[in-house]
């Protein structure tokens, strides 16, 4: 293993084990759903304010009847149905033996090696890690056997997963953005179900083996990023977007050229490709940050 792989693999674990942006009480749940809504308050009538995918483990700070008020490795809080979790207290999932993570889009996992015998277990989001505990032999070599945070056993392909998923260059974290091309917005949404901009731009820089707050005007005052002015940026900056530099609201990534890509509502609710230089873009960029 290379010393970017270790160094992601070093993060990831201090992400669920010790949460990477300030430390905190272990974990004692994960999720056992493909994607876990965190609502504002206990109920679904509720905004949602992020998401937790599938293996994330969280921090149990309040329950409330059917509801469990977690904190995720990105210091995010939200309450989150109790049926979405499986207790953790005795050990993190995922976090120790061997691990993948789903590097596709997405991923279905079955109940055996074939596609066409069943419909699947489940389909698991864009960067969900789970335990590995086999593989397949002969015919079913390109098959994996993994154990579910519900402890559910099923078969994933290889070709959707990674053991070592690499800390990935500037660059290619542009051509990781440039996949989601078209996966709708979603308000509070964090997975390749569905993003809100700020869920995008914290994962292409986690990508990258950097742990970034969640909301934008967060991130835009984040002591990780320095002020870039815009004549000089380069590919891989963050744009921040809004009415004045106190009352940020959007944020995208540029991948240069004149160019970012972000997650927006305006006009087609989708990842997409803009101009910077084009409305309502060109008056509403407030700031831009460097990731140091």
């Amino acid at each position: 293993m290379d010393t970017r792989n270790c160094k992601l693999l070093t993060s990831f674990v201090l992400a669920l084990s010790a949460f990477a942006l300030g430390g905190g009480p272990a974990p004692d749940r994960v999720v056992v759903v493909p994607v876990a809504n965190m609502y504002s308050s206990p109920s679904a009538s509720s905004d949602v304010v992020s998401q937790a995918i599938l293996g994330s483990n969280v921090v149990t700070l309040q329950k409330k009847g059917k509801w469990v008020k977690a904190q995720t490795s990105d210091q995010y809080t939200g309450w989150i149905e109790k049926r979405a979790l499986r207790d953790a207290k005795n050990s993190s999932y995922a976090t120790t033996g061997d691990t993948v993570q789903v590097t596709s889009l997405f991923a279905n996992v079955y109940r055996e090696t074939d596609v066409t015998a069943h419909a699947p277990i489940v389909t698991l989001p864009f960067e969900s890690r789970v335990e590995l505990i086999g593989h397949g032999s002969n015919d079913n070599g390109r098959w994996l056997q993994i154990r579910l945070p519900d402890k559910q056993t099923g078969w994933i392909q290889s070709g959707d997963v990674s053991a070592n998923p690499k800390i990935l260059t500037i660059p290619e974290s542009i051509e990781l953005a440039k996949r989601f091309l078209g996966i709708p917005y979603l308000w509070g949404g964090r997975s390749s179900f569905g993003y809100d901009c700020s869920g995008f731009t914290q994962m292409l820089v986690r990508s990258r083996g950097i742990y970034m707050p969640r909301d934008a005007d967060v991130q835009a005052s984040w002591t990780g990023v320095m002020p870039v002015d815009r004549k000089d940026l380069q590919a891989g900056d963050l744009l921040f977007f809004g009415s004045s530099p106190q009352k940020i609201t959007h944020t995208g990534m540029y991948i240069g050229n004149g160019e970012f890509i972000h997650d927006t509502t305006n006009t087609h609710p989708v990842v997409q490709i803009s101009q910077i230089d084009e409305e309502p873009w060109t008056h509403l960029l407030v700031a831009s940050r460097r990731v140091k």
